[in-house]
């Protein structure tokens, strides 16, 4: 049955071949060409210009010598599901979870289209039984990723449409302070590897990219990556609303670290100076390591200030910033009663050498000077927060150390002090120290040192100064040198101790200086004026003194166990007496004396002026002692768990001390000072202090040599007293810990679709993005049920006197602080104080801040005082848009 199966078949065929040469044989004539059979074989698919990586799919590569292709690598592909070669369409088809590779080219999406003959991609979402897309296409070339809905792409051109992309720039001050500049464009044409074209495309900050909650509206821009993006007409858009803010055209830079620029200003209205700009200005990246920033204010009655900022760093060497700040403020008009100018500066430095530069010298920089007045009238919100200021202090200073034996360290230092209410300013220009290391002359340098001989000691140290004592009128000025003063001081202490019946340390000192100084006083009776004259000297002179002591003391401990089954299990002791006593003789050979007008002698030091004091003329024989005590508590611990009690300090450091002059003809013995503190409470130290007065006073409050105790009185008299405490509270301290809920994601998968390769759909405009994984960051800002997160700070002091009897309370205050969060985004700070005594509230200050995502919203207001003032802010937090802001401020206190 077969074989007549294959026999009708050969005849079928043989009939209708000689039919066909029949019809054809007056058409046709035969060529004398023999018949050779083709040796090769022709491939049941297309050839492979892929180079596909998956076995399966493999080709053979056709003998045949065809047109080069352009492409220059490999494609790799990839699918979950299944990869499907169509001959017909001269196309693969990837399902689920596709995924193609060539060069620096990264796709991945739910569904890819590849036509190996025009070597184009296409790629979209997957789309289930539901509506619902999941595996949105993922575009990576180099360091630039797309997010779109769908994407066609060209292997050879490099060129791309992309519908409903999204993209995300990294711009700003470097990888610390850089911000994420989000872009979305409904379509975009990508005409090489560095410019794109986009079409209704919307730029935010924000971290909610499918539902921002501002935007800036593009219709049409030109998108550079990591550059810049220009774009024609742009208008802002808060909560899909769109707003009048507009631009004709706008340009947003988009470049990460340093880059020139202008800095825009923010302006305001101010009932004593007109309309004003502050803050504006530009920003200079001058190198690699230094940047200048030159910011100014202006208003319309003259007013204006200017500043300058320059921050330099260079790593593993050092870093600092450098401030100045000049403003020149006019009140009123020209012609009327309220008229004034003034003209306040600011300087301020901060240098910090790395440790790492050099291990033996270092420079270090702290310079804070300037107008005492500059930040009470400064009208600029930035310096609102040193309104308190009332000292500037300034430091330069340069150190290096000689690490041989014996090692010597020295350094040179320049100092100011200033006090903005005295306008008193102190400066040392400079000080030299240098000191060199102990010295232990009879002892081995690594050897144990033991006894009197071997434990004696001596170093030398050198300290010099130009010490110049000033005002601010005169300050830069020639007046202020007039009273400098130039000094030296070189000293060397001389120390040993050892270790009597075991438990007593006892330790002997003494020390030599010896002054030199550059000027010197006379004095002299003028018999014309009838009064004594100072006449200043110049010249070097040098006086010396030195003064001897020994001091014994030991350690006593007690303790009182009261078994482990009680809540206090045991209480222990420990006491620290010492005893010292210190003998300095008188040194009347640095003194002179003139003869007034009335015939009598009076004595007087030429070094009177010394920085560095002068020699005295009493002679110093003396005892001190002094009793410190500890005594803390063993405390079973509420914890169950715990396997050690807790410890409680009942009494920290309770000193007593006081001190015997036997030289003095009166009053002999000084007052007692008592001081200590403890921490019963936990978290709550309280430190107190006390002065004890054993003599009586008279009538005008003066000290007599007589006894309180004798006179009616106790056996010591309370002169002064003051106690101060402080602590933080917060409402974590007022609860129980409770368990935290973990929330679990549940990814369901997708129902796909009949057609899955259905393209028209990915191509529809309106977007349907996923929604990102939820964001630590991005709270949903609920009301809190039962608690309201809060923290406190609380300081309370009193002084008491009583040195004249008056029984007074000079000071008694109470300073307080705190934020309290009345829902996740929403927070009210506040910073004050009352003082008791007076009545009164100190400066108060009030601050409400609101999270708003995207925005920042302040307001600080001190709603009474001196420094009265509200401040309003809100803006961009993102530093990219941060000059998208409004603020506005009251009046300046200072001129109501």
């Amino acid at each position: 049955m077969q074989s007549n199966k294959h026999l009708l078949v050969f005849l079928f065929v043989l009939l209708a071949g000689m039919v066909n040469l029949q019809a054809q044989e007056d058409l046709i004539k035969p060529l004398p060409i023999k018949v050779i059979t083709d040796s090769i074989t022709a491939p049941l698919v297309p050839p492979n210009i892929l180079n596909d990586s998956i076995s399966r799919d493999s080709t053979q590569v056709d003998s045949v010598q065809g047109k080069q292709p352009l492409l220059l690598d490999k494609i790799k592909y990839k699918a979950k599901d299944y990869v499907k070669l169509s001959q017909k369409d001269n196309k693969i088809y990837l399902y689920n979870e596709a995924e193609i590779y060539y060069q620096d080219t990264e796709l991945k999406a739910g569904v890819i289209v590849m036509d190996y003959i025009k070597n184009e991609v296409y790629a979209g979402r997957m789309k289930d039984s539901t509506g619902t897309y999941s595996q949105l296409p993922f575009f990576k070339q180099g360091s630039n990723e797309v997010r779109p809905d769908s994407i066609r792409f060209n292997f050879d051109t490099q060129k791309a449409l992309i519908w409903n992309s999204r993209t995300e720039q990294q711009a700003g001050l470097g990888q610390l302070g850089s911000d994420a500049m989000k872009v979305y464009a409904e379509v975009t044409k990508k005409e090489n590897d560095s410019v794109y074209f986009l079409s209704e495309g919307k730029l935010t900050t924000s971290k909610d990219t499918v539902d921002p909650d501002y935007y800036i509206r593009i219709r049409k821009a030109k998108f550079v990556p990591k550059k810049k993006i220009i774009a024609g007409y742009s208008n802002i858009y808060i909560v899909d609303v769109p707003t009048p803010i507009a631009l004709p055209f706008a340009y947003f830079p988009l470049t990460t670290g340093r880059v020139a620029g202008l800095i825009f200003p923010t302006f305001g209205n101010d009932p004593q100076r007109g309309y004003f700009l502050q803050n504006g200005g530009y920003y200079l990246p001058i190198s690699e390591y230094v940047d200048l920033s030159v910011m100014g204010d202006f208003y319309t009655n003259g007013s204006y200030g200017f500043r300058a900022q320059s921050i330099y760093s260079k790593r593993y060497k050092f870093r600092g910033n450098v401030n100045f700040s000049y403003e020149n403020l006019i009140r009123s008009q020209k012609g009327f009663d309220d008229f004034s100018r003034t003209s306040n500066y600011n300087i301020r430095i901060q240098h910090t050498q790395d440790p790492k530069a050099s291990p033996y010298s270092r420079f270090s920089a702290s310079v804070n000077l300037g107008s005492s007045q500059f930040f009470t009238n400064s009208l600029n919100q930035v310096n609102r927060s040193n309104t308190q200021t009332n000292t500037f202090a300034s430091s330069i200073s340069y150190s290096k150390t000689f690490p041989a034996y014996p090692s010597v360290n020295t350094s040179l230092t320049l100092t100011h002090s200033q006090n903005s209410r005295t306008q008193a300013i102190n400066m040392s220009l400079p000080t030299f120290q240098a000191s060199m290391e102990r010295i232990f002359p009879f002892a081995k340098r690594d050897g144990i040192k033991k006894g009197i001989v071997q434990n004696v000691n001596f170093q030398y140290d050198v300290n010099a100064q130009n010490s110049i004592t000033t005002t601010e009128e005169d300050f830069f000025t020639s007046k202020m040198f007039d009273e400098a003063k130039i000094g030296a001081r070189h000293r060397i202490p001389i120390g040993t101790n050892f270790k009597v019946a075991k438990y007593l340390s006892v330790s002997l000192n003494g020390s030599y200086e010896d002054v030199w100084t550059l000027e010197t006083v006379r004095r002299r009776f003028d018999e014309d004026e009838q009064k004594a004259v100072t006449d200043t000297i110049p010249g070097f002179d040098r006086f010396n003194r030195y003064n001897l002591g020994a001091s014994i003391g030991t350690v006593l401990y007690g303790t009182f166990n009261f078994g482990e089954d009680k809540k206090i299990q045991a209480i222990r002791h420990v006491i620290r007496p010492s005893v010292s006593y210190s003998y300095a003789p008188s040194f009347e050979q640095f003194y002179d004396t003139y003869t007034d007008g009335d015939g009598r002698e009076i004595q007087y030091t030429p070094f009177e002026t010394s920085i560095y004091g002068r020699p005295s003329l009493s002679k110093g024989n003396s005892m001190s002692f002094s009793i410190q005590n500890t005594l803390e508590a063993k405390v079973r611990d509420k914890d169950s768990t715990a396997t050690e009690p807790r410890k409680v300090s009942i009494l920290s450091n309770l000193t007593l001390s006081a001190s015997y002059n036997f030289e003095a003809d009166s009053l002999k013995l000084s007052p007692i000072n008592l001081s200590g503190g403890t921490e019963i409470i936990k978290n709550v130290p309280i430190n107190f202090s006390a002065s004890l007065d054993p003599y009586a006073i008279d009538n005008n409050g003066r000290r007599i040599n007589t006894f309180n105790a004798k006179n009616g009185g106790g056996l010591l008299r309370l002169t002064s007293a003051r106690v101060n405490t402080g602590f933080s509270i917060n409402s974590e301290m007022f609860q129980k810990g409770g368990a935290k809920e973990d929330e679990e994601s549940k990814q369901k998968d997708p129902d796909y679709g009949a057609n899955p390769f259905d393209l028209d759909n990915a191509r529809d405009r309106k977007p349907h993005f996923q929604k990102d994984d939820k964001d630590p960051d991005q709270t949903e800002n609920p009301l809190y049920a039962s608690k309201i997160p809060w923290d406190m700070r609380l300081t309370y002091v009193a002084t008491y006197n009583n040195s004249n009897r008056q029984k007074e309370i000079t000071n008694h205050s109470l300073m307080f602080s705190g934020n309290v969060q009345l829902t996740p985004k929403w927070e009210v700070g506040f910073n004050s104080g009352y003082d008791i005594k007076n009545k009164g509230f100190t400066d108060t200050r009030f601050s409400f801040n609101r999270d708003l995502d995207s925005f920042r919203l302040s307001f600080d207001w001190t709603p009474f005082g001196r420094f009265e003032r509200w401040y309003f802010f809100i803006g961009i937090k993102s530093s990219i848009l941060s000059d998208l802001k409004w603020e506005n401020r009251s009046q300046p206190f200072s001129r109501r």
